[in-house]
């Protein structure tokens, strides 16, 4: 008997009195037969299926096929087998459908029967062996796109939805796959959003398939609806948080700009950037006010209020450092956050002397005076043994920052440097004030773990020793580009550059601490940090009054979290002002990634080419994020 193509008549096997007689043989049961005890599920069939198709709707059938897919979560008697066989036919059709195969035809055997056998229960109730089940899969010739309709006004905004249309694949000529349709509609209103219609949806959609043409004929009427601009945006969901700041801060990014999901999109970043909130979601409304603006909520949900953490690094030349943070991310209600940190490093030194101890209280305010303007306070104290100097000082700065668009903004604040520097555990009383002025540039996709853009900054730093008089300025350029080559995220070139000079002082004027280095984990891997540059007759680095570094990085991924790097990086710190005039010192090496929803833990090996007098073999460093 041969097998009946999907769709099939449906036949009767019960017949209608016997449904009335299980009926009332239900309702008369007595009380005793109630209490019994259900008998158990009498155990399921095996089977196995297949499928005779060509290989790629082969694939798409098993994963449509609920035979396939309850097989073993849910066993079944003979009479749900042939039910979960019989359900998936219409399931199969759509499945050609989908793909394009509009004429094709589906059919099933089960035990070489078809599911329609009045045999076939009794057959399959003994067996102990799996069933065979075979799905017969006929495609048939693929069906294409004919004509296309997009009506609708203005013509401007259903000429940006034809294109759309165009490049999600409805084009006459291509397979007509459902999923092609899908997606033009989904392409479509993104591109009338896009173009300032917050309201557009799709009126009416009308879909032909001529066999005779093997073609599918679709025609969409599209409702763009008004243009609009932004009302003053509302937020909801804060507890804690002041109503008025986040509305202020929503409200800068769109209030009364022209509506685009990529203006609602910066409205929730801003939000997001306060850094109280676990989510932001934006919620457009449904209706235009009166006077054609376009409601917008956003609603939130808190983070915890306090947060602790910590950091591990290591260099091979000074072993060990370890940090630890305490933070308030909403102190007085206003966003206003308080971080507490405290770190010790070089804790490979032999002599507990030589530890380097820092601890910083820093105060950030998203406002200045309700104005859009971010300001950070920041006091600390540090207890420095290094290679370059010795240093006890405390430490404060108020730095405010403008942004002027999302990705360029303007620094300026004072800063204040007192206590003992010097050499040789020689140190000397200094005071220094200094006032920064800087723009910087970032459009990275991440902080740290940047796949592309590019990130530039320029500071210039006047300062005035107390003590000796001294005024000079300290300017340092920086800058790097990530290339994503392989158009996937997982072959990266990553580029960086550093210049620095200092006017109005000779090297020797200069305050020791604010002379410039270079080496180390976040410079020229391979070199001792400072290492790099002019020394004295002790072999200790004696800094300069310039510097030039360059480096490149191809970043790899390898397989699931985990990425290898080989880079090479050059430095060289001049006597005078003039950057690149001194010995230049490159390093190369490998490196492993780890990726993590914190940013990469980074373990690199690097390599001093053209090492100078003390300087190590190779450095080992570990750290958190990418090294630039």
């Amino acid at each position: 008997m041969m097998p009946e193509p999907y769709p099939a008549v449906a036949r009767s096997t019960i017949a209608r009195g016997a449904l009335a007689a299980l009926a009332l043989l239900l309702a008369c049961r007595t009380p005793a037969a109630q209490e019994q005890a259900a008998p158990p599920d009498p155990p399921g069939i095996p089977y196995e299926a297949d499928f005779a198709a060509p290989e790629d709707l082969a694939a798409l059938a098993r994963g449509v096929a609920q035979t396939v897919t309850l097989r073993d979560r849910a066993p079944t008697d003979a009479f749900g087998l042939i039910g979960r066989v019989r359900a998936d036919l219409p399931r199969l059709q759509e499945a050609l459908r989908a793909e394009g195969y509009w004429g094709g035809s589906v059919a099933a055997t089960i035990a070489g029967r078809p599911p329609e056998d009045p045999a076939l229960p009794a057959l399959l109730q003994g067996a102990t062996d799996p069933v065979p089940i075979t799905f017969t899969l006929t495609p048939g010739e693929r069906y294409a796109f004919g004509r296309i309709g997009i009506a609708g006004s203005p013509a401007q905004a259903v000429a940006a939805a034809r294109a759309a249309a165009t490049e999600a694949g409805a084009i006459e000529g291509e397979p007509a796959r459902t999923a092609a349709v899908i997606g033009a509609e989904d392409a479509m209103l993104a591109a009338l959003r896009r173009a300032g219609h917050p309201l557009a949806a799709i009126d009416d959609r009308q879909v032909l398939v001529d066999h005779d043409r093997r073609a599918m004929d679709v025609a969409w009427r599209l409702a763009p609806g008004p243009t609009a601009t932004f009302d003053r945006p509302s937020v909801s969901g804060q507890v804690r948080t002041n109503a008025g700041l986040m509305e202020r801060t929503a409200a800068r990014r769109i209030e009364g700009r022209d509506y685009s999901p990529e203006t609602l999109e910066r409205g929730r970043r801003a939000l997001a950037a306060l850094g109280v909130f676990d989510s932001v979601r934006a919620e457009p409304g449904t209706a235009l006010t009166p006077d054609g603006h376009l409601p917008v909520n956003y609603a939130v949900s808190e983070r915890p209020l306090r947060a602790i953490g910590g950091n591990v690094s290591y260099e091979t030349n000074f072993g060990l450092g370890l940090g630890a943070y305490w933070e308030h991310r909403n102190l007085f209600g206003g966003a206003e956050r308080l971080r507490l940190e405290a770190e010790a490093a070089r804790l490979g030194e032999s002599n507990a002397e030589n530890f380097t101890y820092r601890a910083f209280a820093t105060l950030t305010l998203p406002e200045i005076w309700r104005q859009e303007a971010r300001l950070t306070a920041r006091v600390g104290a540090v207890r420095e043994r290094l290679e370059a100097y010795d240093r006890d000082a405390v430490l404060a700065s108020a730095l405010a920052e403008r942004a002027l668009t999302e990705r360029l903004a303007l620094q300026a604040g004072p800063l204040y440097e007192a206590g003992r520097i010097g050499r040789y555990g020689n140190l000397d009383d200094f005071a220094l004030v200094g006032f920064v002025g800087g723009v910087r540039w970032d459009s990275t996709t991440s902080l740290l773990d940047p796949t592309s853009g590019q990130r530039a900054s320029l500071t210039v730093t006047p300062f005035y020793e107390l003590n000796e008089g001294t005024v000079f300025t300290r300017i340092l350029a920086t800058g790097s580009a990530y290339f994503d080559v392989t158009g996937d995220a997982r072959g990266v070139l990553a580029l960086r550059t550093a210049i620095g000079a200092t006017l109005g002082a000779t090297r020797d004027e200069i305050t020791l601490d604010r002379r410039f280095y270079s080496g180390g984990g976040g410079s020229v891997r391979g070199y001792t940090f400072q290492s790099i540059g002019p020394r004295d007759s002790g072999n200790k680095p004696l800094g300069g009054a310039s510097v030039l570094e360059v480096g490149a990085e191809w970043r790899q991924r390898i397989s699931g979290p985990w990425g290898m790097v080989a880079f090479v990086d050059a430095g060289t710190v001049g006597e005078d002002s003039v950057p690149g005039t001194g010995d230049i010192r490159v390093g190369v090496g490998l490196g492993l990634r780890y990726l993590t929803a914190i940013g990469p833990i980074r373990v690199d090996v690097g390599v001093p080419l053209n090492a100078d007098r003390g300087d190590a073999a190779y450095a080992l460093y570990v750290g958190i994020g990418q090294a630039f």
